[in-house]
């Protein structure tokens, strides 16, 4: 954890939280978590947890993203899920100790509100609510896991490199997203020469810009227009879980 920087009280700020679960939390639920979460940020690639770990905190996102991946025993990786400021990540700790299935790992420069496993278990324990949230959000999280796991299947490798490009752009509130063809690679479970080629193609449609690790979204209508329909499935579900 050692890239944790800028450690924040979240009690010391007036602000609305910038996590959209936290902020649809129930009156005495928010004053309940608030005065045990802290404010801080963390560096691109830090892992959170890896599969088999026992998880030690709960992370509501409020800008960035954190990449779900499922990790073979030879150390190959891709990408099941991604969670960003309508999430959270290791919220099942709520019900009990609970085992990470896969790794966590940031994968955009982070701003998360942190609460350790144990105050937060007491605190599902005290409130319905809170645990209707926890159970709601984990089967939005699961429908992501599957649609995830049917587009890899199904589509095309440009239609999925716009998903995601769009997915991560949502979550760092700017035109611009760090990525490299090397993490794109991993994700989409592709060869880098394949990303390569596929973002040199949607670059030269004018869809996106990319450089030295970071891709500029020129066009967003025509990108959603080049992704497939699981963009606007996913972010249909989340939006229902929080309406």
């Amino acid at each position: 954890m050692g890239a944790v920087v800028q450690p924040q009280s979240a009690d010391q700020t007036t602000k609305p939280p910038a996590n959209r679960l936290l902020a649809s939390l129930a009156p005495a639920d928010s004053v309940r978590l608030g005065a045990m979460l802290n404010v801080l940020e963390l560096k691109q690639g830090t892992v959170l947890c890896e599969p088999g770990d026992e998880i030690e905190h709960v992370y509501f996102p409020h800008s960035g993203m954190i990449s779900l991946l499922a990790v073979m025993r030879d150390g190959k990786a891709v990408e099941t899920a991604t969670i960003g400021c309508e999430g959270v990540v290791g919220a099942m700790a709520g019900f009990g100790a609970h085992v990470m299935l896969t790794r966590a790992v940031v994968q955009t420069p982070l701003v998360a509100s942190r609460i350790a496993a144990a105050p937060f278990r007491d605190a599902a324990r005290e409130s319905d609510t809170l645990r209707d949230l926890i159970m709601r959000y984990s089967e939005a999280l699961l429908g992501q896991v599957q649609m995830t796991a049917a587009c890899n299947a199904l589509h095309s490798l440009s239609a999925r490199l716009a998903r995601w490009i769009l997915q991560t752009q949502d979550r760092v509130n700017g035109p611009s997203v760090p990525l490299t063809q090397e993490l794109l690679s991993e994700m989409l479970g592709v060869r880098r020469s394949s990303v390569s080629e596929v973002a040199h193609r949607l670059q030269t449609r004018g869809l996106i810009r990319y450089h030295r690790g970071s891709i500029e979204i020129i066009d967003r209508k025509a990108l959603e227009l080049a992704c497939c329909e699981c963009y606007q499935t996913i972010k249909a579900q989340t939006d229902n879980l929080l309406r």
